[in-house]
């Protein structure tokens, strides 16, 4: 199916599932039952087949014959097992740092109001982590089998950047989608993509080998997209419906101003916290203040920036895509009938109203682990930066014309990374004009320089890197892939990406 088919698709079924959510939601079910019961019986009939036809061959004496179908049934029992296998693979519960309702006592009674408003089953299990974020999982106790446990997941920087009334639309929301299910459905769906991803990988790797493993694919590929789209638009539907529980349980004002305070604060953090704190490395071979501590601050010191009416009218202008199930933000304002508006600093953050010194607590467990996992890349990165400052300091002041081919490429590296590409740009263009290159590992860092500045003549400088170097050209049709993706559309990228690797014409 082409992407823009299956657009129209999602688009229609999203008008399907608004006029009838309950009705659409028996159809997914059954969409889902009846791809898992074609299966087994396809694999039913296959096996009898193959049992039949080896008991015939053997009363005949037709050994060949007997041997041929008798790898077929080795092939159907591989097919078979990748099915089973893939289906019955348990799915593991949320991580995190489980909280008992004796350490945060006040969150747990909120949760409680939450519950007894919506009606819903209790949580199981209430989960920190690090992620700005929210999320119910339910997840069968054993493996495929037995009472879903219900995990409720909260990211501290969500706690350290609302308000308890914020959050309180945020539980409900997700509470909502507990009270109706939707995360069984959701975890028996992610179940039957995990199923049908196997067997279309295994397939894929066989496919020159036996014609039962060509149609078999073939079946699954033409499925696959309506399975996605169904499956998709019911997704996006039980949105709604969760943001139109947590206006009634919270109010709706509540629910917008946390919808608008994560439109805003979450691609700030992707965007400038992550990456500002990740470039101390540079000069530090340890954080000044380590992320999850330092955050509170952060998001109080730059509230002028994240927070503005810029980004606020650029969230508004946002459409719904195709790679969340989240509809965007106008939407889900409209859908509760609320206003968007920059939310306000809180006063106190939902955080130190609901944890306490737990969030202390919390915050240091979440820094020592991020520094035992960031600790070894944050010295390499700073021991790299120490070594550019020597190479700038040592070759930075010399004229081109007396570096040698290799300290030129060295120090336009080190200019790269320490963010000073123009004086790079200028020692490439001297180097790669030298009469005795050429130097493919430089060409490609100038067409990397222009195709950041915008400039498609880069792509030119890529080809003739990859030209030069084989083992460079998978980089450079990566690199101007994705530059002609954005500038113009994945049919040119490919085509330009496919003939770096083309024969060269004798």
């Amino acid at each position: 199916m082409e992407e823009k088919e299956y657009e129209l698709l999602v688009r229609r079924l999203e008008n399907e599932a608004l006029s009838g959510s309950r009705g659409f939601r028996v159809k997914v079910a059954l969409i889902s039952a009846s791809a898992y019961l074609a299966l087994a019986l396809l694999l039913a009939l296959l096996i009898t087949l193959i049992v039949v036809g080896l008991g015939l061959a053997s009363e005949n004496g037709l050994h060949w014959v007997a041997f041929q179908v008798g790898l077929l049934g080795l092939a159907v029992a591989g097919i078979a097992f990748t099915a089973l296998r893939a289906f019955l693979t348990p799915i593991p519960p949320p991580e995190g740092r489980v909280l008992t309702a004796a350490e945060a006592p006040r969150l747990f009674e909120l949760v409680e109001r939450v519950r007894s408003k919506l009606r819903g089953p209790a949580i199981d299990r209430v989960v920190i982590d690090g992620d700005f974020n929210a999320a119910i999982a339910q997840v069968p106790r054993f493996g495929i089998f037995g009472r879903h446990q219900n995990h409720l997941v909260l990211g501290l920087p969500l706690l350290q950047a609302m308000s308890t009334r914020e959050l309180t639309g945020v539980l409900a929301h997700e509470y909502a989608h507990l009270a109706e299910a939707h995360g069984k459905l959701a975890t028996w769906v992610y179940r039957q993509r995990q199923t049908f991803g196997a067997l279309m990988d295994r397939l894929a790797q066989r496919t020159d080998e036996k014609l039962l493993d060509r149609l078999l694919l073939a079946a699954l590929t033409r499925y696959a997209p309506w399975f996605n789209a169904y499956t998709f638009s019911l997704s996006r539907q039980d949105e709604y419906e969760a943001d139109q529980a947590a206006a009634r349980a919270a109010g709706a004002q509540a629910v917008a101003d946390g919808l608008c305070r994560v439109a805003l604060l979450a691609p700030w953090i992707d965007r400038y916290y992550w990456p500002g704190l990740r470039a101390q490395a540079g000069k530090h071979a340890e954080p000044i203040t380590m992320p999850f501590a330092g955050m509170p601050k952060a998001f109080a010191t730059a509230y002028p920036d994240w927070a503005s009416p810029r980004r606020l009218a650029k969230a508004k202008e946002a459409g719904s895509g195709l790679e969340d199930t989240h509809p965007c933000l106008q939407e889900r304002l409209a859908n509760i009938e609320a206003s968007a508006r920059i939310p306000p600093l809180p006063e106190r953050s939902a955080a130190q109203t609901l944890l306490g010194p737990l969030a202390t607590t919390l915050a240091e467990e979440l820094d020592a682990q991020w520094w035992r996992e960031e600790r070894a890349d944050w010295q390499a990165r700073h021991r790299r930066s120490v070594e550019d400052a020597a190479t700038i300091a040592q070759h930075g002041k010399a004229a081109p014309e007396a570096l040698s081919a290799a300290d030129l490429h060295a120090l336009a590296s080190a200019l790269i990374r320490q963010s000073r590409g123009a004086e790079a740009r200028t020692l490439l263009e001297h180097l790669i004009g030298r009469p005795d290159g050429p130097f493919p590992r430089s060409q490609l860092l100038y067409g990397r320089l222009l195709l950041e500045a915008g400039d498609e003549g880069g792509l030119e400088h890529l080809r003739a890197a990859a030209l030069a170097d084989a083992r460079l050209a998978e980089e450079c049709a990566g690199r101007g892939y994705e530059f002609l993706c954005r500038r113009r559309n994945v049919e040119e990228a490919t085509a330009w990406a496919d003939g770096l690797f083309a024969p060269t014409p004798q």
